[in-house]
Formats: structure tokens, C-alpha cells, sequence
């Protein structure tokens, strides 16, 4: 979200976040500060992020206790939601972004960080987002909660709707053949689904794991072609350019961390999207 909306024109002056390997690696990207911090201390984050005077607040709240590759029950990290909407709601900000999970826009906690938002008086816009609609070669829906105190709500729906293109973002269409593969692996969740995909589709949603061709691996009638030797998955590296992450970008740690810190991530043109909307929306 950080290089999508410095690509939309902000000015992303911090960061904050708890997990080692993506401390880590945003410090390696960006020259702005990141913060080894935890955020569900409301009272010392906010005491933290105050000073800085943010605008606008852009953030992810894990997500794992939403997703459809999870439980889908809300436990602990839930909680970071409502954190999220209290630190939004005591700092004050003229703008916030908040993305989640498709399905997050119906559980309790957003409906309770929901309440936060208006009571602060924040006008909200709500919308899933499909990225292979916004320069992203890849079908991964979001959803965003965008509140602004002072603007014009309408314009993020009309920026929204303007930038959204008419046909889905293939890998061909967005990097040609750099993979050197026309079709390749994805491990799917069981047997049951599609595991070969073709570049000349959007990639399914790149996730946090990744996993290599399995030997009693049975084929699908949905595949995009048949189980061949040299069929493999794509490697780390060439699911962060489907996350629309640039060459440029650097990625070091884990093979686990990097799969996780990649398939955890808004892809880049999507954030960059979100970012032109709501700069359109407070004419800055």
C-alpha cells in the first residue's frame, strides 16, 4: 500500500508494523522511517503516530482471521480491526484507508470499527475491489473502507469506476514472457479445484504458500493444459511481479517469510488505484 500510494502522489512519511520479516524488508525499500511496533496498544500508538500529524492513515489489519484460506472464525486478530478504528478515531485524520479480505465487510468487527468511523464523523465508502480490473494481472478481490472527514465522498466512486478497465489483466498482458513459461503449477486447495494456469489469464489470487508440482498430482478438467515435466510453479520472486511489485523491489529473508510478506501484500497498481481515488476525492 506504501509504493502504491507514493505512485498516486502521497507522501508516505512512517510506518508501522509488528512482524520482524516485514520490518525488515520494508527498511530495505523505503526511506522513510518503519516502526518495530504493536499497534493493538491503542493508548501508546496513538501517542507514537500523533506527532507526525498523518493526513490520511493507510493500513491492513491481518486479515487471517476473514480469509476463506483460513478458519473464517474471528479470534484475536480480529481485534486489530477495532485497534485500527480507535487509533483512527483518537489521531483524527482528514483521510483513512482501510483494506481487508472480501469477506471482512461482513463480520463483527468491522461492523463495530464501522460504528468507530461514523462516530468520528467520517464519511465512508465502501467497495470490493477485483485487481485484475486495475493494472493487476492477477483475479484477487479486497475490500475497501475509505472515510473522509472533509471532501468530496463521490469522487472516489467516479475515480474508482474511471479507472477500472473493461477486460481483465492477463500475466501476458502485463509482463510478456518474462516467466519463460506459457502455462505453470498453483497448488490448489484440494483436488477438486484447477491447479494449471495459462499467462494468458489473470493468475488466481497469489496466497501466502507455495508449493511445488506433487508427484500424484491427478489433473483437472478446468486445467489450462495437461501435467507435462517441465510444468512448475512460479518461484517467489515472479508471484511479487504478479503483485505487481517492480523489478527493483528488494526481497530478503525466508523463502517462508517472503511467500507470506508477498501474498499477505495489496498488490501495488491496486493501492496506486485507491490512492488516485481518494486523492481526487480531497483535492490535494
Amino acid at each position: 500500500m506504501s509504493l502504491g500510494f507514493s505512485n498516486a502522489g502521497f507522501d508516505v512519511v512512517a510506518a508501522f508494523d509488528a512482524w520482524d520479516a516485514a520490518v525488515r524488508c520494508y527498511s530495505e525499500n523505503f526511506s522513510h522511517p518503519i516502526h518495530h511496533f504493536d499497534l493493538s496498544d491503542v493508548p501508546t500508538s496513538v501517542k507514537a503516530i500523533q506527532p507526525l500529524r498523518p493526513e490520511v492513515i493507510i493500513g491492513g489489519p491481518p486479515c487471517q482471521d476473514f480469509s476463506s484460506a483460513g478458519k473464517r472464525v474471528e479470534m484475536a486478530r480480529a481485534d486489530l480491526t477495532h485497534a485500527y478504528a480507535s487509533i483512527i478515531e483518537q489521531v483524527g485524520p482528514r483521510a483513512f484507508v482501510m483494506e481487508n479480505v472480501e469477506r471482512a465487510r461482513l463480520s463483527v468487527a468491522y461492523s463495530k470499527a464501522r460504528e468507530i468511523f461514523v462516530r468520528a464523523g467520517y464519511n465512508i465508502h465502501e467497495v470490493v475491489l477485483d485487481a485484475s480490473f486495475y493494472g493487476v494481472p492477477q483475479q484477487r478481490k479486497r475490500f475497501f473502507c475509505i472515510g473522509i472527514r472533509d471532501g468530496d465522498i463521490g469522487n472516489i466512486e467516479s475515480s474508482l469506476r474511471d479507472q477500472a478497465s473493461t477486460q481483465r489483466m492477463t500475466i501476458r498482458d502485463y509482463l510478456g514472457m518474462e516467466f519463460g513459461v506459457t502455462r505453470y503449477y498453483r497448488h490448489p486447495r484440494n483436488y477438486s479445484r484447477r491447479a494449471v494456469y495459462s499467462i494468458d489469464e489473470p493468475s488466481a489470487t497469489v496466497r501466502g504458500v507455495n508449493r511445488p508440482v506433487p508427484p500424484g498430482y491427478p489433473g483437472h478438467v478446468l486445467d489450462a493444459g495437461p501435467v507435462t515435466d517441465d510444468l512448475r510453479p512460479l518461484t517467489t520472486l515472479e508471484r511479487s511481479r504478479i503483485q505487481t511489485f517492480p523489478k527493483t523491489f528488494r526481497f530478503d529473508g525466508t523463502k517462508s517469510d517472503l511467500e507470506l510478506l508477498i501474498g499477505n501484500a495489496v498488490p501495488v497498481n491496486l493501492a496506486a488505484a485507491v490512492g488516485h481515488a481518494l486523492m481526487s476525492a480531497l483535492s490535494i
